[in-house]
């Protein structure tokens, strides 16, 4: 069969193909029956020029393993413009393809002597380059060049096609991906403010059907010549109503975590949530120093409501025995706060589902990573990538996942 033949199969082979891969894998035993090679790539350039992209068949090197910049190619010469070909009998000892910085490496381990190298052109731009490799020294010539040249000149239209069809699915996915995190943080700020106006609500009604109550009680039950007994016992009820106001503030403003630190902040609050009578063991542990007050207040105030949200449903609904929260630097530098315990995980209950969709969105609106783990228990961790400085002496630790 001719040349000649072998290039009208190539055209109808690359026909079928959506991908640039594909592609040259249909294409590569006809082009082997034309020039014979021991490795074969296809080079092709991004719009600025800065970087390239290698496909490649016969031997893998790792010139397809990630882009490479252009000027550091062993075909730069072609992709730059300089030069519509390159042909070497043995490019271990040629300068063009062998130079400080060159991306070469493969070319030195896997022994490529012979060379051709050939612009690869779409109305008239150089747009790649068309790269034969064999191990044997002096293989190509002349009439190489020539048949290399007809294969770039086929295959230039169709992968430049696909390289632009690749761009633009890309494109397009990354363009959907953030339209979707747009829309659930979206979503997600709306369920928060529904849950702090029902927050306010309940404020409301704890101020109304309590400390009102209370106080209007009080005030009934003052007049003149109250006993010692009485006046005792108004005084115990005003003790009580002072305390259920600061149980209410400290819900609403968390004072108690700008006057003591996040660590004091939720023991105090871990010793609320859980009842005298209650076995439930609890444990709070900062490794870092107090990295978490040294956080802006919006994201130091959103950790603690998070931390809040998950012990609430860890002390309320899962019957676990043991409660944790650690605070620690990952091995990324990360600051991390890992909230566990060995209860059931039951997300049939409407409180727990919304609760979480609270912790997943304060995350959110932080920037923080939020991870949520059934497995042995629940396990609720959160990130920050924008971690509080390291303080001296701050300890690390490496927790799977």
């Amino acid at each position: 069969m001719s040349d000649l033949a072998h290039y009208l199969r190539i055209s109808n082979l690359l026909a079928g193909n959506l991908d640039i891969h594909s592609a040259l894998h249909s294409v590569k035993s006809e082009i082997d029956k034309i020039i014979e090679f021991d490795h074969l790539d296809v080079c092709l350039t991004d719009t600025d020029k800065t970087w390239n992209t290698s496909y490649e068949v016969g031997l893998q090197t790792s010139w397809s393993a990630s882009r490479s910049l252009v000027n550091k190619s062993p075909v730069r010469d072609i992709l730059l413009g300089r030069t519509d070909y390159l042909l070497t009998g043995n490019a271990l000892k040629d300068p063009r393809y062998i130079f400080p910085d060159a991306i070469s490496a493969p070319i030195l381990h896997h022994e490529f002597r012979s060379r051709v190298n050939v612009a690869m052109k779409v109305l008239g731009e150089v747009v790649g380059s068309l790269n034969c490799s064999s191990q044997k020294e002096n293989f190509y010539t002349q009439r190489h060049v020539e048949q290399v040249r007809i294969l770039a000149d086929i295959l230039a239209p169709y992968f430049y096609a696909l390289r632009a069809n690749e761009k633009a699915s890309k494109e397009a996915i990354f363009r959907a991906e953030i339209l979707a995190r747009e829309e659930g943080l979206r979503l997600g700020a709306l369920s928060l403010t529904d849950a702090l106006e029902a927050e306010r609500q309940r404020i409301g009604m704890d101020l109304h059907d309590q400390t009102l109550a209370d106080l209007t009680r009080i005030a009934r039950d003052i007049h003149p010549g109250l006993t010692e007994i009485q006046h005792h016992r108004l005084q115990q009820q005003i003790q009580n109503m002072i305390q259920d106001l600061r149980d209410i503030i400290d819900t609403s403003i968390p004072s108690i975590l700008e006057l003591f630190g996040f660590h004091h902040a939720i023991a105090t609050h871990m010793e609320r949530a859980v009842s005298r009578e209650s076995t439930m063991q609890f444990k709070v542990e900062d490794l870092t120093g107090g990295a978490v007050d040294t956080l802006p207040d919006t994201i130091r105030i959103a950790v603690f409501r998070i931390c809040q949200e998950a012990t609430n449903n860890a002390v309320l609904h899962s019957g676990a025995a043991h409660i944790s929260v650690l605070v620690c630097h990952d091995s990324n530098g990360y600051l991390k706060i890992r909230i566990a315990d060995d209860g059931t995980f039951r997300l049939s209950d409407r409180k727990t589902r919304r609760g979480l969709a609270h912790m997943k969105t304060r995350a959110q609106l932080i920037g923080a990573q939020y991870e949520l783990r059934t497995t042995n228990g629940t396990q609720i961790t959160i990130k920050l990538p924008q971690a509080a400085k390291n303080t001296e002496g701050s300890a690390h630790e490496n927790i799977a996942g």
